[in-house]
């Protein structure tokens, strides 16, 4: 029942959002299914290629005014965004928890990361670079917009990571068109609701589909001057090829199969919390999570262990339960496809430390699971597994380990963990990734640049490096009369 989660008249109509005006889309049936209990949330149906068509034309119409719009009307309608997600984080918390399956104290966390993130970038300037000041002349590098930037999101973190795309789009004087996941559309679509009703129609429209094909579109459109996605490498390969017809600027933020390295000093009781937080956020589901530990032979035993007891100590069940601090996996497909990842392991001859939970009875949950003893080129290890289980391989010297951390195609986030701050900092120095963590993963903040290297993506996000990607640069190149 719906009534057990919030009231469902809190909930969105599940309509597009085009031009200002909420509309029924004319597409395929869609549907939300809560996942900590199988049932479906609410439905609707799809936006069909035309209202795609609508959409965009809505933000290249508004595009021509807010293109003119200066610095301090871009940053007082972020503020005033910002003001208005705090004002509703208790409602678009409890949607993010209904579709998305993460325990509400964490929901909370992403909305509260949501204002973080705008009023940040409300406070950025573009710069305008004085490159040649002579009595010849003078030369300036300055910023301009783009024009619509297209946004599409996944389910893992469906608010937090739209307005990373979103909101340094029209700080730069961008509009923008989002796309959420047909899986996690709800508090997407209640956002851009919300953000309606404090900018101009037409800065911020949103269409919901499933299927690729409004992804497609979006890929090919003349009118779609950036597209900013987050999600799996191979959708982020189709998209570049789709894109290149119209060379679109792209930012793609992709997989990640983010290493930790234990170096021998380094203290299994003060580091097994920290570890086991970096590997189990959002219940595995985050791109930069810790998803492969390598520790020497010395500490192995007892980090294993101590890391069990982190495991045993969560509470698994749905996220709006009082007291949970684990909940489901977001969606069928991707619990089987972990499952299947560790039952492989297993039979290779793999270790299995659960959590320990009675699960219920529906949904998609999964205790934490620790996986030791394994192979450095199980499956589980080298491929993204994106799901509540971490392995643990087990090296003899700091080369070899070294030498698997860099094996792969990803390279988003790598970690090293010791006590030596010199020692840790050489060997973060040969890891091979966009970001490096020491005693520390997966903490991004919105004044530090953020980007993958090999398949992990191109671009980067955050920060002002993030926002002059949203930007066209133009020299300016000024002599005296003629």
């Amino acid at each position: 029942m719906m009534t057990q989660y919030m009231d469902t008249r809190l909930l969105p109509a599940f309509s597009q959002l085009i031009d200002g005006c909420l509309v029924q889309g004319e597409g395929a049936p869609l549907a939300v299914v809560n996942p900590a209990n199988g049932e479906t949330v609410t439905a609707c149906r799809a936006a069909s290629l035309g209202q795609l068509e609508q959409a965009i034309a809505s933000s290249k119409r508004a595009f021509g005014s807010w293109r003119h719009s200066d610095h301090e009307q871009r940053r007082i309608l972020l503020d005033t965004i910002a003001d208005t997600l705090v004002a509703h984080e208790e409602e678009l918390a409890r949607l993010i928890t209904l579709e998305q399956g993460k325990p509400l104290a964490l929901a909370h966390f992403e909305v509260q990361g949501a204002v973080a993130w705008t009023r940040y970038t409300a406070g950025l300037e573009l710069p305008v670079s004085v490159l040649e000041q002579s009595p010849q002349r003078r030369v300036e590098l300055q910023h301009k917009p783009l024009g619509v930037v297209a946004s599409i999101t996944p389910w893992n973190w469906p608010l937090l990571i739209c307005v990373w795309h979103i909101m340094p789009a029209v700080r730069a004087g961008n509009t923008v068109l989002c796309k959420p996941s047909s899986q996690t559309p709800l508090a997407t679509l209640r956002l851009f609701e919300l953000l309606n009703r404090v900018a101009p129609a037409g800065l911020f429209n949103i269409v919901t589909g499933a299927g690729g094909e409004l992804g497609r579109a979006l890929c090919e459109h003349k009118d779609i001057a950036k597209l900013v996605f987050t999600g799996s490498t191979g959708t982020g390969q189709d998209i570049m090829a789709r894109s290149g017809a119209t060379l679109k600027r792209l930012t793609l933020e992709l997989g990640g199969n983010d290493a930790g390295l234990v170096l021998p000093d380094a203290d299994p009781a003060t580091i097994a919390q920290a570890l086991f937080q970096s590997a189990f956020i959002n219940m595995g589901q985050t791109c930069a999570a810790l998803k492969r530990l390598y520790v020497p032979d010395a500490l192995y035993d007892e980090l294993c262990e101590r890391l069990w007891e982190q495991a045993k100590a969560q509470v698994v069940g749905d996220g709006m339960a009082e007291g949970v601090t684990f909940g489901p996996v977001q969606n069928e497909h991707q619990l089987q496809y972990v499952q299947e990842l560790i039952a492989e392991a297993s039979a290779e001859g793999a270790t299995l430390l659960e959590g320990g939970q009675a699960l219920p009875g529906q949904g998609c949950f999964m205790a934490p699971t620790l996986v030791r003893d394994i192979a450095p080129h199980s499956r589980l290890v080298v491929e993204e597994q994106f799901g509540p289980v971490l392995p643990i391989v087990r090296y003899q010297s700091l080369e070899q380990a070294l030498a698997w951390a860099n094996e792969g195609e990803f390279g988003l986030g790598g970690s090293v963990w010791g006590k030596d701050p010199e020692q840790a900092r050489q060997v973060a120095d040969r890891l091979e990734c966009g970001t490096v963590w020491i005693n520390g993963h997966a903490e991004v903040l919105p004044h530090v640049p953020f980007g993958g290297s090999k398949m992990s993506g191109i671009g980067c996000e955050f920060g002002l490096d993030g926002l002059l990607e949203y930007t066209q640069r133009q020299v300016v190149n000024i002599r005296g009369r003629g």
